[in-house]
């Protein structure tokens, strides 16, 4: 199923919800996200935790206490070498697909084979950017569009990430900030990583790679 089916089935949802509540159209009104935008500003949010003032070297800790594992680079350049190096280090394939976003970098110069296209079945390696990085959690956060295909992330056994320093931000409430005053409204999906997946349903052992990628390396890059 393309991502241009996945938005019809979903207009199609939504449409049928607000004819059960009594509401015309397929999308809210502008008067309907007036209200929304007027009940947010009249309920701040509660005052989040503390995080160190160092906010990447936080995000990374917290990352890394999740199982992601990290490298740091200095400008976008340098990504496909770090991730070359994280491919070989490990015994894995240097091919998958690649975020359209990014499929302009030197993948190929540093022998990554690399398909700029959402993962299917058969796919090891997906690239991706994030919208934002969670210090708080180690959590990167994906928004998609045509150009940030979620299922390069979910699908492939190993999710690699580039994340800038730029976009990371201490709290969620500060990602979903950040995507309100960038984006004007929410993108269809927004996913929210921590680390490989993982559970615990069999006998309480944790067992990864049981609905996700089984590794995740976040390429963070200083200078962006």
């Amino acid at each position: 199923m393309s991502l241009d089916d996945n938005a019809a089935s979903r207009e199609a949802v939504l449409a049928r919800i607000r004819r059960a509540q009594g509401r015309g159209g397929t999308t809210p009104s502008q008067a309907e996200r007036q209200a929304v935008a007027s009940y947010v500003e009249a309920h701040p949010r509660s005052s989040p935790p503390p995080v160190e003032d160092d906010v990447p070297a936080r995000f990374r800790a917290r990352a890394e206490s999740m199982q992601s594992t990290c490298d740091e680079v200095a400008a976008w350049t340098d990504a496909p070498a770090a991730a070359a190096r994280y491919l070989a280090a490990h015994r894995l394939e240097a091919a998958g697909v690649v975020w359209p976003l990014l499929a302009h970098l030197d993948w190929a110069v540093h022998g990554i084979r690399v398909e700029a296209r959402e993962a299917r079945d058969a796919d090891l390696v997906g690239i991706t950017g994030c919208f934002a990085a969670l210090a708080e959690t180690g959590t990167l956060m994906m928004c998609t569009s045509p150009q940030t295909p979620g299922s390069a992330s979910l699908l492939p056994e190993t999710h690699i990430a580039v994340v800038p320093v730029s976009r990371i931000v201490k709290h969620m409430e500060d990602g979903y900030a950040l995507a309100r005053a960038e984006l004007g409204q929410l993108p269809r999906l927004v996913n929210f990583i921590s680390g490989p997946s993982r559970t615990g349903d069999i006998d309480q052992t944790i067992v990864l790679g049981a609905h996700g990628p089984y590794r995740v390396h976040m390429i963070i890059v200083r200078g962006a």
